[in-house]
């Protein structure tokens, strides 16, 4: 799923141990879609590496966001998620991805 809009906010980086004893961090951003209703999406970016992508936007930026959306039982109640891995700058007209830090190269194809 795509998701575009204008950057509102970053929330603070939460972090934890699984039962496993993993390390992980998660962070969340704010993304104002502009519609009438319900304009207003969380999109969380779990893993340091998808982090450091997420923080190379800025607020205010024009941004256009892949994520997996799903949800999972918990006691007979629903909970959702929306997890963001492609982030893109849609602000310039150049539009540049961030994906490795650098910015894609248009195929010829």
């Amino acid at each position: 799923m795509e998701v575009t809009g204008k950057l509102k906010d970053f929330l603070n980086i939460e972090s934890g141990t699984s039962k496993t004893g993993k390390e992980w961090q998660k962070q969340t951003v704010i993304i104002d879609t502009g519609g009438e209703f319900n304009n207003l999406v969380a999109i969380s970016a779990f893993g340091e590496d998808k982090i450091k992508k997420l923080n190379k936007l800025e607020v205010g930026m024009q941004v256009s966001i892949l994520c997996n959306v799903y949800s999972r039982e918990y006691n007979g109640r629903y909970f959702h998620n929306i997890d963001g891995y492609f982030f893109t700058n849609q602000t310039n007209a150049s539009s540049d991805k961030i994906t490795n830090g650098e910015a894609e190269e248009d195929m010829p194809f």
